[in-house]
C-alpha cells in the first residue's frame, strides 16, 4: 500500500521570519498519520530568515536526525552543548526527557533550510548526545547513501532505532529500486525535482508511506532529491497509537 501525502496536505506554520511544515501534526483531526509513521515521530521542513531562530523548545525522549540542506545552523541546549551544521551535514540528537534546544541561522544576509526527522528511541531513558557528518554530492549521486542507522554502518550516523535514513541526489532518467525486508516500511520524501513512484508523480514537498511492499521503485524525471527513511516494524501501527492531543505537549519543529 502507498499512502500519498502531496506538499499542500502538510501543514504550514508561519511566525515571525520563520515557517515550518509538518508532515505529521497531532493536532490535526484523526487521520491515518496522525501520530507520524511507525518509530516516525515527525518529518518537518524548516526556513529560518537570515540571523532568526527558533523559540527554545522542549525535545522529548527522541532520536532527532537534521539535514541542512542550504546555509549554516547553529544550535545549543540546556546541557551546555553547541554547534554548526552547515549545508550537506547531517546531526544526529538523542534527547533525553525534557532536555531545550534552540536553533538559528548563522548567517546574517543568508537564510537557512533545513529539514528534521524524528524518531522514538528504542528504548527510555536514552542519553543525551551527538553525533554530525557530511556526505558529499559525490557519495550521494544516483543512490541511496545511509545517513543513519542502528550499527553506524559505511560510516553513518549511529541511532538508538531499527531504521535506516538514507539520502539521493537523482539524474534524470536514473530508475531507483530499494528494496524492503519482510514487514519493513518507508517514507520517501522529494525534496525537489520530480519523479514517479508507480503511478503517482512527486514533486518538490510530496512524500509517500510505503507499507506491505517489496520495494520502493522511483524513476525520476527532472533532477531530484530524496529522503528515504527505512523502519523496522513498529509495536503498534501509527493509527493505533493513544492520541496525544492533550497531553499539553507543544508541536514539534520549535513553533
Amino acid at each position: 500500500m502507498i499512502e500519498l501525502l502531496r506538499n499542500s496536505q502538510r501543514r504550514h506554520v508561519r511566525r515571525s521570519k520563520h515557517e515550518v511544515w509538518h508532515s505529521f501534526f497531532a493536532e490535526d483531526l484523526p487521520g491515518p498519520l496522525d501520530s507520524g509513521f511507525g518509530f516516525l515521530l515527525a518529518f518537518d521542513e524548516l526556513r529560518l530568515s537570515p540571523g532568526d531562530g527558533t523559540e527554545p523548545h522542549c525535545e522529548d525522549e527522541a532520536e532527532i536526525v537534521t539535514y541542512v540542506y542550504k546555509g549554516s545552523l547553529s544550535h545549543a541546549d540546556t546541557v551546555g552543548t553547541s554547534g554548526v551544521i552547515h549545508t550537506g551535514e547531517f546531526q544526529r540528537m538523542s534527547a533525553g526527557r525534557c532536555i531545550r534546544h534552540k536553533e538559528s541561522s548563522v548567517s546574517r544576509t543568508n537564510s537557512v533550510h533545513l529539514f528534521r526527522i524524528s524518531l522514538r528511541p528504542s528504548q527510555a531513558g536514552i542519553d543525551c548526545g551527538y553525533e554530525q557528518k557530511r556526505f558529499t554530492e559525490a557519495q550521494r549521486h544516483n543512490l541511496l547513501c545511509v545517513v543513519a542507522s542502528p550499527d553506524g554502518r559505511k560510516g553513518s550516523l549511529q541511532i538508538h532505532q531499527d531504521v535506516l535514513v538514507c539520502s539521493a541526489i537523482l539524474d534524470p532518467g536514473h530508475h531507483l529500486v530499494h528494496e524492503l525486508a519482510t514487514a519493513r516500511t518507508a517514507w520517501l520524501h522529494a525534496i525537489c525535482g520530480e519523479a514517479t513512484v508507480n503511478d503517482l508523480v512527486l514533486t518538490r514537498g510530496d512524500s509517500v508511506g510505503v507499507t506491505n511492499e517489496r520495494s520502493v521503485s522511483l524513476t525520476v524525471r527532472e533532477n531530484t532529491e530524496i529522503l528515504l527513511v527505512d523502519l523496522g516494524p513498529a509495536d503498534l501501527r501509527p493509527w493505533e497509537k493513544h492520541s496525544h492531543k492533550n497531553d499539553g505537549r507543544a508541536p514539534r519543529g520549535g513553533l
